[in-house]
């Protein structure tokens, strides 16, 4: 035989596809704290695209990809009047929740939002109910989106638990693709045969770069990037169901395989197995839209403000603790280019934080970004890692996200130091943080629907038994206009 050859055997299906397949089509939901926690997700992540759509670098990203077109069984867009195909109305909606940096977070060895995955969940649950009842059937239940919701945050959120594609320059929401994926295929109806071939197919793609998140590239695409994810997700579904094939070995194949290839040769790691464990202790984010490492200082820096709010020119220095992993991602100088730069600034949001007293996503427009005090405070940080910061950050039984701000004056005195371990948003801040998240959905939704029909939407979706009977037809015509407010 020559040397000259492959040995062209196909190998059964990597195991952690395997893994990922037979949890979306086996798995039964029995955890009532993930799916009341599902439900405070859905109406979070409902606000947060929501507000987005109060913003035009948004609303130009949204609508039929041909002005126009008319798609029967068209996926309803929340707070439009848009009726999509089920690849366009997964990118509207992923690109919405995901455009302010307000919606869920999970922080890992790798971070993301697994929220993301409700571009493609809605947008599949929506087409598929309604080709459903055309057909003589039923539609799908919300509480089928909830469940999808807490499969795809698993597996999201699982894989991000050991696995940093950070540290290799890839972008986290190559983990929204294949959640989103997975649970879309078994939404379109397909068999577990047809999961595992989709779910390799998400692998297969390129993956986006994550230059788009940081100095010097930081810009918009970061807030489209889960409505890619998503959008591609619905496609390889369907394209799967098809009957197209799919690559068994895409993870291990060597030389051509994605951890060969993108994953600088380590093997993908599955550290434990798939249930409920992320939804159940997924971070809100409540308070600010601000990215994730940040949550902490700004609350920090909010509750300085009167303190210092008289004496910004006296200041001579302000001294920042924080953690690896805000250091890596969001410590930054140099001139700020746009929002998404300056979203992504620890510096700038503390800026605002101690300038304002609050932080609102307005605040990272260019006529807030031009007031000059902004940067004079951004000069006078210094930027420290505490390692105990960095270590319970890890930590399976705190993953804090600790910041410590103080304020040091020229004249020698200084504020007291104001360390915040955990975000309102934490698990361990939950019972604080749900009336919050409350009040957020409440005033979000006020951005778009009249106060009579926000008051119909909200009591509706606050009840748990109630939302998770509602048809997703019901839900989605709730949330729809006849006009568009952009």
């Amino acid at each position: 035989m020559s040397d000259n050859v492959d040995i062209n055997v196909r190998s059964g299906y990597d195991s952690l596809i395997s893994e990922i397949a037979r949890y979306v089509h086996e798995y039964e939901v029995d955890s009532s704290l993930a799916l009341t926690t599902a439900k405070n997700c859905l109406i979070d992540t409902i606000g947060c695209g929501l507000l987005a759509l109060t913003f035009p670098a948004c609303t130009k990203m949204l609508g039929p990809v041909v002005p126009g077109t008319e798609v029967p069984h068209g996926v309803r867009v929340p707070g439009t009047n848009f009726k999509l195909d089920p690849v366009k109305g997964a990118f509207d909606i992923g690109c919405m929740i995901r455009w302010l940096d307000y919606n869920d977070t999970w922080l890992a060895a790798e971070w993301g939002h697994p929220s993301d995955n409700l571009g493609a969940i809605l947008a599949v649950a929506d087409f598929v109910s309604q080709k459903n009842v055309a057909a003589g059937g039923n539609p799908l239940s919300m509480r089928q989106v909830l469940e999808c919701m807490i499969m795809a945050h698993e597996i999201q959120g699982v894989l991000a638990l050991k696995n940093s594609f950070n540290r290799v320059g890839l972008d986290h929401v190559v983990l929204v693709k294949v959640a989103s994926t997975a649970v879309a295929t078994k939404l379109l109806g397909g068999t577990y045969e047809q999961i595992l071939d989709a779910v390799t197919q998400a692998w297969v793609d390129g993956q986006s770069l994550r230059t788009y998140r940081h100095a010097p590239n930081a810009g918009s695409r970061k807030s489209w990037a889960a409505g890619d994810a998503t959008s591609r997700a619905v496609r390889l579904g369907m394209i799967t169901l098809l009957g197209e094939m799919g690559y068994p070995s895409v993870l291990s194949a060597p030389k051509w395989g994605f951890e060969d290839v993108l994953f600088k040769g380590e093997q993908l790691s599955l550290p434990q197995a798939f249930g409920s464990y992320v939804m159940e202790n997924v971070l809100f984010k409540i308070s600010f839209p601000a990215e994730f490492h940040a949550q902490t200082a700004v609350e920090a820096a909010v509750q300085l403000h009167n303190q210092i709010k008289d004496r910004f020119d006296e200041i001579k220095q302000i001294e920042v603790t924080t953690h690896e992993s805000a250091i890596r991602i969001i410590s930054k100088v140099g001139e700020l280019n746009n929002p998404a730069d300056r979203d992504h600034c620890l510096q700038y949001m503390i800026a605002i934080g101690l300038i304002h007293g609050d932080l609102v996503a307005e605040h990272y427009e260019d006529d807030v970004a031009s007031d000059p005090l902004i940067d004079a405070l951004r000069e006078k940080m210094i930027i420290k890692e505490d390692s105990r910061y960095t270590k319970e950050y890890l930590e399976a039984d705190k993953r804090s996200i600790a910041n410590k701000l103080q304020i040091f004056f020229e004249d020698g005195t200084s504020t007291e130091a104001i360390e915040v371990e955990y975000p309102i948003g934490h698990k361990r801040r939950r019972e604080e943080g749900i009336p919050i998240l409350e009040k957020k959905f409440k005033n979000n939704l006020l951005k778009i629907y009249s106060e009579e029909k926000a008051n119909e939407i909200y009591q509706r979706c606050i009840d748990q038994e109630n939302l998770e009977a509602m048809s997703v037809i019901e839900f989605q015509e709730m949330l729809a206009v006849e006009t568009n407010t952009f």
